[in-house]
């Protein structure tokens, strides 16, 4: 039986970084992120659920969203399995709080706040080089500089992270490393090195959990496994589909060989028909 929460399911990642009373692991969390670029010293949790501002307009649901001291927000999302236009949908979560902090009134001045959305992803993004961490900003296509930093995209893919224990060299690493082993994990690693995984443990323990809580987290597991199983059913049809067209296509150029062998011997087109199924005309481009 694992001794930690497993960080995939939805219970568990909103546990370790959604909480009000564990906000300092998702601050500690941003900052090893954005290591010498931001000191977040304070986070506000902001409703997940934004409704539409207008009627026929649509919402959004995010799984933890929040705003630091100075108003820079972030959308942290966990991502379990590859989804039709995901890139797109990752652009509407963050241009929708972009378009949110429009003020009404003839003297807002467009002052925006920088928006970061921090996508764990459980799975290889298609078409992208296939690396821990893909860091999307708006930049000029020629030169590279930067055009604005008011809206930043982070994919962490973790399956691209295979670094063991004692081979991670930075924070970021080591909470890449924890999050994507615990529920393999007997011990909570880097604890004498930063007191933070120190308080994680105690936050993920599955014996801490009290009775309300672990009937959600047991529910939260079972889709998620069911979500894995069902994942790996499809995988396994797309290969088994493949590889009986595969199949298909060699026999079928086998026909073509042995048709043409018979051609040059002299055999009839019935007969040749006959034995390997082809057409006339098939026969006849041989």
């Amino acid at each position: 039986m694992a001794k930690y929460i497993n960080p995939f399911t939805d219970v568990g990642f909103k546990k370790i970084f959604g909480q009000e009373v564990s906000k300092d692991l998702l601050i500690d969390f941003l900052n090893d992120l954005l290591v010498d670029e931001k000191s977040i010293t304070d986070i506000t949790f902001l409703d997940k659920e934004v409704l539409p501002e207008y009627m026929g307009d649509r919402g959004v649901i995010y799984d933890i969203y929040c705003t630091t001291e100075n108003g820079e927000q972030f959308i942290v999302e966990m991502q379990n399995r590859q989804q039709v236009n995901f890139r797109e949908r990752a652009l509407y979560y963050l241009s929708h709080a972009v378009s949110r902090q429009g003020e009404k009134g003839a003297d807002w001045r467009f002052s925006l706040k920088a928006v970061y959305g921090v996508f764990f992803m459980n799975f290889r993004l298609e078409n992208m080089p296939h690396k821990l961490r893909t860091d999307i900003v708006l930049s000029d296509r020629d030169t590279h500089e930067q055009f604005s930093d008011k809206l930043r995209f982070i994919f962490i893919e973790l399956p691209s992270f295979t670094k063991e224990e004692a081979e991670c060299v930075t924070d970021f690493e080591r909470w890449i490393y924890v999050l994507k082993n615990m529920e393999t994990l007997n011990r909570m690693p880097f604890k004498a090195r930063k007191s933070v995984f120190e308080k994680l443990e105690k936050i993920v323990d599955i014996a801490s959990l009290s009775k309300e809580e672990r009937m959600k987290y047991d529910e939260s597991i079972k889709v998620y496994r069911d979500s894995l199983v069902t994942m790996e059913f499809a995988e396994q049809k797309g290969r088994a589909e493949g590889l009986a067209e595969g199949m298909a296509k060699g026999k079928a150029e086998e026909r073509r060989i042995i048709a043409g062998q018979l051609k040059r011997m002299g055999m009839s087109f019935d007969a040749i028909r006959e034995v390997t199924g082809l057409s006339d005309s098939e026969i006849d481009k041989l």
